[in-house]
């Protein structure tokens, strides 16, 4: 229980602060949470949640900004 609001809290921290981001930031952000809670679960399956979530996260990081350029170049945002 413990351990759910300490994650509750640090998500309403984080997401209070995204409100002054550019889109690019607010990608990376997105693309970075997404990418180390996908990576925490597979590592998690694999034996090794916290080098699962580093790697996802590093990849939906890259990911987002890949995806914001790629709005950018189509005239979007």
């Amino acid at each position: 229980m413990k351990r759910v609001m300490i994650l509750m809290l640090v998500g309403t921290l984080l997401l209070a602060g995204c409100a002054g981001m550019s889109s690019t930031e607010q990608r990376m952000l997105s693309g970075g949470a997404v990418g180390a809670s996908s990576g925490a679960l597979i590592g998690w399956a694999a034996g090794s949640p916290a080098v699962g979530a580093a790697v996802g996260g590093g990849a939906g990081v890259l990911g987002g900004f890949l995806y914001d350029r790629y709005q950018k170049s189509r005239g979007r945002y």
